[in-house]
């Protein structure tokens, strides 16, 4: 009895000795890193990076100190913590032709979308085809050296973070500042957690594309230059794949000026330096790049601030479909607070249908001091209609102020058009305008304006079965409330503002 317990004593001691000759935090410090703010540490954290990975995992720990660091490359099973008091510092690009960050990888499969889109490598941080990798910590990752442009040139680089065919990825609690073109560019990844992470950028803010198993929670992103949280399916992996099974949820995003959501002043002084030069942007997308579509995917309790609306966008031969968004709120929204749009724009390879948009319900939001010109567009293309779309319990407060000259307009279609409120122009309406749709329910639904508008709230083109109950809608004397052009199976009913009415089909009425 003693022999056995002598042999199991020994190999619990041999266990320990081995645990411990296995460590599983690997400080940057212990391998050359300074954390200075002007030596570059790239060398001794992409060491620490390869220790832990050959050590078969662990975490790169990064304590107070600023580390300027050119591409850092992530492996399989490796997280990178970053301290409070740490900042992770993208440094300046040096003169043409002496180092700096990773070149762009080739990619065969760049034509379809911007090239932004289409590389990695040229990054703060980038990792293809891993596992079970984490970036982590409260400290700051600043992207000081990156350009927020598509510049080629070797040696510059555009994101702070991006991934590349990984699975099992967590993002959480860091702060992105300045992340150039990209804060975070994920493309086709597999089970992908993004939580509580804020973000004051020059660009977009967190990219999702091509990805299926997303959670994204409790993330604050300023973009006033681009978007905050925006899902794509491009083309960038050489063939169509949708982003799919994802939910985003107690998120906020804002169009202030840029870096003062991260030091507290929220100021709203450079609308007139946005580079499109039309409005800022902050919002939650879908698209442009739309070749595989968007499916199954749920979004609720948000926070819109001085920004674009919501946009569902498939202009590009995807699929959208199988969409939920419920308690949302918006204040000073500078276009159109919903904007659904099915183009054919089509960048993807040759012979690519046009998409299909549908099964769509939103519910419980409530909108103040939206912008004048667009009001709500929901609109498809002839011969293809946005199907299936339900508003519920909607509440908008518009500016208002819109004139007869207005209400006259006949926008174009713009089938091959860049999809945005901004590229479409003025609306007719100042609540709803909604073209090529079929199969619409407008319930429980209150819009008004603050200053009087010579618009109609509703302009209802190619339409088809659509049933409006318990409406509320302000309208000036001699304005009619629905403007209709080839409209057929229309019901309205139970609103104490207006008489029930059916019409089975009209080519052009007004009431």
């Amino acid at each position: 009895m003693q022999f056995y317990l002598l042999l199991i004593s020994q190999f619990l001691i041999h266990v320990s000795l081995f645990a411990q000759s296995r460590p599983t935090n690997f400080n940057v410090r212990d391998f050359g890193a300074t954390g200075d703010g002007k030596t570059l540490d790239t060398p001794a954290i992409n060491k620490a990076i390869d220790a832990a990975a050959a050590a078969g995992g662990g975490t790169v720990y990064f304590p107070a100190g600023t580390y300027a660091s050119f591409s850092l490359h992530l492996k399989s099973n490796i997280a990178l913590f970053i301290d409070q008091g740490a900042t992770l510092l993208a440094a300046d690009s040096p003169p043409e032709g002496n180092g700096g960050y990773d070149a762009p990888e080739p990619n065969a499969s760049d034509t379809f979308q911007d090239f932004g889109h289409s590389h990695w490598h040229n990054s703060l941080i980038w990792g293809e085809n891993l596992e079970n990798v984490s970036i982590l910590g409260t400290g700051i990752i600043y992207g000081k050296g990156l350009t927020r442009g598509e510049n080629r040139r070797a040696g510059i680089a555009n994101k702070a973070i991006a991934l590349k065919l990984c699975r099992n990825v967590i993002i959480k609690d860091i702060t992105i500042l300045y992340g150039g073109h990209f804060g975070i560019l994920a493309t086709g990844i597999d089970n992908f957690t993004l939580d509580n992470i804020k973000m004051d950028t020059n660009r977009d803010g967190i990219d999702v594309d091509c990805c299926r198993h997303v959670r994204i929670s409790n993330c604050t992103i300023n973009s006033p230059w681009d978007d905050a949280i925006c899902l794509k399916s491009s083309y960038a992996l050489g063939f169509a794949r949708a982003t799919e099974n994802v939910t985003i949820t107690n998120c906020q995003v804002t169009g202030y000026d840029r870096g003062t959501f991260h030091n507290g002043t929220y100021q709203r002084k450079e609308a007139h330096l946005v580079p499109d030069k039309m409005d800022v942007t902050g919002r939650i997308k879908f698209g442009t790049e739309s070749n595989g579509g968007f499916k199954n995917i749920t979004i609720s309790n948000c926070v819109f601030e001085y920004c674009r609306g919501l946009a569902l966008e498939t202009v590009d031969g995807g699929i959208l479909e199988d969409v939920t968004i419920t308690n949302i709120t918006m204040r000073d929204i500078v276009n159109s607070p919903f904007f659904l749009r099915l183009g054919a724009r089509m960048r993807g390879p040759e012979g690519t249908p046009v998409g299909v948009l549908r099964r769509v319900k939103i519910s419980n939001v409530i909108v103040y001091n939206a912008d004048v010109k667009y009001g709500s567009i929901i609109s498809g293309i002839p011969g293809h209609d946005i199907e299936d779309v339900t508003l519920d319990n909607i509440r908008i407060v518009f500016q208002g102020g819109g004139t007869k000259q207005q209400a006259a307009i006949n926008p174009a279609e713009q089938e091959k058009g860049y999809p945005d409120p901004g590229h479409m122009g003025d609306m007719p309406s100042y609540g709803f305008f909604i073209r090529h749709v079929k199969g619409i329910e407008l319930r429980n639904i209150d819009i008004q304006y603050q200053k009087e508008d010579q618009r109609p709230p509703f302009v209802l083109i190619d339409v088809k079965n659509i049933d409006v109950r318990n409406l509320k809608a302000q309208h000036a004397p001699n304005v009619p409330v629905f403007r209709m052009k080839s409209v057929t199976d229309f019901s309205l009913q139970q609103s104490l503002q207006f008489p029930d009415k059916k019409i089975a089909k009209t080519e052009q009425m007004e009431f």
